[in-house]
């Protein structure tokens, strides 16, 4: 309940989930059939990157300032092919050439829906959820809860759809936050075994993540893909390093555009020596 997400928004973590989130859209998209997104622990809608607190941290400097924005060197052709879509949500709360406002990831999803399309987005944390009920007040395709999201996970599941993206971002803030990714992974998959899952987890101690690794691949789920942003190297398990998703049922191919985007990223948003990237299957297809 204490975790605010204005003191990272727009950090290196949230350029890699938000725009893999837009990758998946824009696939769910090239059917003409209705889909939903699922976001179980959605933040606010925009954050003032000028307001005290994201100032104060400057994350989004190393972030999204590296992409857009005052400063940022420009994009090799193919890698702005890959992120147009992200880059386009996030572009559309800025003037040209700025960069004071990013969109967390109901925005950045909501810019990128259809008319037919839904969204359910869910947030504890009282004031943040306020802040979601104003931004989406009016709009229909859009339902605001606040309920704690492994309880809203399991709400949200299967959609009317039965066809969908969901997000799952916990703030990890209390300990054992790593074995409720795991066990809500494999009760919705039972729920919702067609759908696309997207699992955050941020990168610090090593061998916790080993263990969440064997873990989800022994619990047998068929396409599980695993992709990862290291910043600096080092293994202090105190220390942020890098990021990560677990991607069930990705789309078709949507390995190969992950590579080429973990590469370029791994270059621009480095922190330290000894980063790096990975993309790799877990379970399913090589």
């Amino acid at each position: 309940m204490n975790y605010r997400h204005i003191y990272h928004a727009g950090n290196f973590a949230d350029v890699v989930k938000h725009a893999v989130l837009a990758l998946v859209i824009e696939r769910l998209k090239q059917k003409e059939a209705a889909f939903r997104v699922i976001d179980t622990h959605a933040g606010t809608g925009v954050y003032d990157l000028s307001a005290e607190a994201a100032q104060k941290t400057g994350e989004w400097r190393n972030g999204i300032g590296r992409l857009v924005g005052p400063g940022a060197e420009p994009l090799p052709p193919a890698i702005a092919t890959i992120l147009k879509p992200y880059l386009g949500a996030v572009r559309g709360f800025n003037s040209p050439g700025s960069m004071t406002r990013y969109p967390g990831s109901p925005r950045i999803a909501r810019a990128l829906m259809r008319p037919q399309d839904r969204m359910v987005v869910n947030e504890l944390h009282p004031e943040d959820c306020a802040e979601l009920q104003a931004e989406f007040r009016r709009d229909t395709q859009v339902k605001v809860m606040d309920l704690d999201g492994w309880i809203a996970l399991k709400a949200m599941l299967p959609p009317p759809e039965r066809r969908g993206v969901v997000l799952v971002d916990p703030p990890f803030e209390v300990p054992g936050e790593f074995g409720r990714l795991a066990g809500a992974l494999k009760a919705a998959v039972k729920r919702f075994a067609t759908g696309t899952f997207i699992l955050w987890y941020p990168i610090k101690d090593r061998e916790q993540l080993r263990r969440f690794k064997r873990d989800l691949q022994a619990s047998g789920p068929p396409k599980l893909l695993a992709a990862e942003l290291l910043i600096r190297g080092g293994t202090d398990p105190t220390l942020l390093a890098g990021t990560g998703l677990i991607l069930l049922n990705p789309p078709f191919e949507l390995d190969k555009q992950l590579e080429a985007m973990m590469r370029f990223l791994a270059s621009r948003m480095a922190q330290e020596p000894g980063g790096g990237w990975s993309v790799e299957w877990l379970n399913g297809e090589i």
